[in-house]
């Protein structure tokens, strides 16, 4: 006799189980939908006077930076102008010791004595064209800090902008538009101000001073090597 199998039959239930994703789905696209509407950008961009305040702000932060660059590849610029005028200043003078100490061994071979009497016409010389230098390079070094200072208060102004931008779209159509960004500023007290001016203005005019004391050991060169060696 043929022995009989039972065949099982599992009933799914297809419907059940697509009905329960699609309400799942469902769920979570209206999760999302929800989260974007209230998202403060979208807030934002209901808003007419919050989206105009946050471009004009973007603007004003795009022209922040390009300010920030011109102004430090201008200082980038004086740098190299006061290395070449640096450069300038000691090749002169390079050349200056050379004719002098040329005139020096031509007037010992001609036993002239009284080249020794002229030695304040190279010294006038040496002092004069010195001090052109040295009034060329403290023009660029107050640009120089003129600028810098210029370029601290942008970038303290940008920084402002950025702050305000980032406040607008964290708090979307609740931010106040009255609100303008503000430069902090670090108060400082006069006793304070007073005991670092003069080493602050030491340290910012450290070539010039330096240029200075260079054309004062220069002057009396001329009658040491005209009249002591």
């Amino acid at each position: 006799m043929a022995e009989t199998k039972d065949n099982h039959i599992v009933e799914i239930p297809v419907d059940q189980e697509h009905h329960h994703q699609k309400n799942v789905l469902c769920s979570m696209t209206n999760n999302m939908i929800e989260a974007i509407e209230d998202h403060p950008l979208t807030e934002i961009s209901e808003s007419p006077g919050h989206l105009l305040l946050l471009k004009l702000w973007q603007r004003e932060e795009e022209l922040f930076a390009k300010r920030i660059a011109h102004k430090e590849t201008r200082m980038d610029t004086i740098k190299a102008e006061l290395f070449q005028l640096s450069s300038f200043f000691f090749i002169f003078h390079g050349f200056f010791f050379t004719l002098l100490f040329t005139s020096w061994a031509r007037a010992q071979q001609q036993a002239h004595e009284g080249v020794c009497h002229k030695w304040w016409l190279p010294s006038m010389v040496s002092l004069c064209t010195s001090l052109v230098f040295v009034g060329l390079v403290q023009v660029k070094v107050h640009r120089y800090w003129k600028v810098w200072g210029q370029l601290q208060r942008e970038r303290s102004d940008g920084r402002a902008v950025t702050r305000c931008i980032q406040e607008l779209r964290m708090k979307g159509a609740s931010f106040d538009l009255s609100k303008e960004p503000h430069c902090g500023k670090r108060m400082k007290s006069s006793s304070v101000e007073i005991k670092w001016r003069p080493l602050t203005w030491c340290s910012r005019n450290l070539l010039t001073v330096s240029l200075v004391c260079f054309t004062g050991l220069a002057f009396p060169a001329s009658k040491f090597v005209l009249c002591a060696l």
